[in-house]
């Protein structure tokens, strides 16, 4: 199949993109990397009247860091990312993840903005920006505002992004020495979506638990935040842990799903097992440094 019509736009700057979504009344599509937008656009399950494309805006690629947060602009292609000092020094959890996302061939144009912006409920960026307590900068005629990663997901794909609004930043704070990073996903394939996948990070001083950032994906309509997990290891002497009351305040968050690939049991199920894992390798590191 072809697309239906759209009018094309390709903004040279982040005020005349704004411009041309307010113009477009809610009918406009933003273009980033496009590896979800063209498909959609071809089977013509989406059909925008306006298509505005955003890659060839300077200012929304990069990375930066300014005092202790991370900044990433939208259009940073994800192999661009991957391969980014900045990112693997201060953000080694994002580093993993992004390792995960795809295959190499579309993460050449795959972008860390389009993927946050999407809201895949399976999708690795979006959990990581809300384990990490990420935020994202959105800007539109109307000015601009920040919104939490942990409050931009409503469900599939829906977001609290305005029609008329542009994601222009990924904010990522910088998590204390003393930090080690937890990671795990299933998959059927790799560089496919999550079956179940945790990502997620923990801050350990003098043996305590200080810190507590998780957050799931392929469990639920969004990605979901581990709070009663998080709530539970602050405080905790690491060599005092209950592995197994853990384990189950690690899924009390989640809202799995059947589907045609797994049913909700298969997920709360591999989900323990994921966690118990990622939990031990993230400690038995922690020791060997």
């Amino acid at each position: 199949m072809k697309p239906a019509p759209f009018d094309y736009y390709a903004p040279a700057s982040v005020e005349e993109a704004c411009q041309l979504l307010a113009d477009a009344g809610g009918g406009a599509t933003v273009l980033a990397g496009g590896q979800t937008l063209m498909p959609l656009l071809a089977l013509r399950m989406s059909q925008p009247f306006v298509l505005v494309d955003i890659t060839r805006i300077r200012a929304l690629r990069g990375v930066s860091r300014s005092g202790a947060t991370t900044r990433i602009g939208p259009v940073t292609r994800q192999n661009e990312a991957l391969a980014d000092a900045t990112l693997q020094q201060h953000q080694p959890l994002l580093v993993t993840a992004l390792r995960h996302v795809g295959h190499h061939q579309t993460r050449n144009r795959g972008t860390v903005g389009g993927s946050i912006a999407l809201g895949e409920p399976a999708a690795e960026l979006p959990a990581t920006a809300v384990a990490l307590g990420a935020s994202v900068e959105v800007r539109s005629v109307r000015g601009t505002r920040t919104i939490p990663a942990q409050e931009l997901y409503f469900g599939p794909y829906a977001t609290a992004l305005e029609p008329d609004e542009l994601l222009t930043a990924v904010d990522v704070p910088e998590w204390p020495a003393g930090t080690v990073s937890l990671f795990r996903e299933i998959a059927m394939r790799p560089g496919d979506f999550a079956l179940v996948g945790l990502t997620g990070a923990l801050t350990v001083a003098d043996g305590v638990v200080t810190r507590a950032g998780v957050a799931w994906f392929g469990m639920g309509p969004t990605p979901i935040k581990a709070r009663q997990l998080e709530a539970a290891l602050v405080g905790q002497r690491v060599d005092a842990l209950d592995a197994g009351a853990l384990t189950e305040l690690a899924i009390a968050d989640t809202a799995p799903f059947d589907d045609l690939h797994a049913t909700a049991e298969y997920r709360r199920t591999v989900g323990r097992r994921v966690f118990a894992a990622a939990l031990g390798e993230a400690l038995n590191l922690r020791k060997a440094a």
